[in-house]
């Protein structure tokens, strides 16, 4: 199993984020707004923080945080969760990953 797949196993939401990051309290905020608790991992606290930084690129996110995941599958970074919240989508993936109840 890679890094990121252990860290997302059996979590509705997880955020990959930095504690310099000021896009991370509004990606909580707005994911929190569903009801949602997502857990928040801060790469520049981790030992293996770079790994992490580089699967992220990887993926296709930069910059590299914030990375949302839900439901094991990673959804972008800021803009794109935004996008589906517009969409209306973003409630919808809660759902599904059962990271809220209607």
């Amino acid at each position: 199993m890679d890094l990121l797949a252990s860290l997302t196993e059996n979590k509705p939401v997880v955020i990959f984020s930095k504690s310099t990051c000021v896009m991370n309290p509004t990606m909580i905020a707005l994911i929190r707004g569903f009801g949602a608790e997502p857990m928040v991992i801060e790469i520049d606290k981790m030992a293996n923080g770079y790994q992490l930084e580089r699967a992220l690129f990887q993926l296709g996110c930069r910059p590299s945080v914030p990375a949302v995941f839900i439901g094991q599958q990673f959804v972008g970074g800021t803009d794109e969760v935004i996008s589906l919240n517009v969409q209306n989508k973003l409630s919808q993936l809660l759902l599904k990953a059962r990271a809220i109840w209607l």
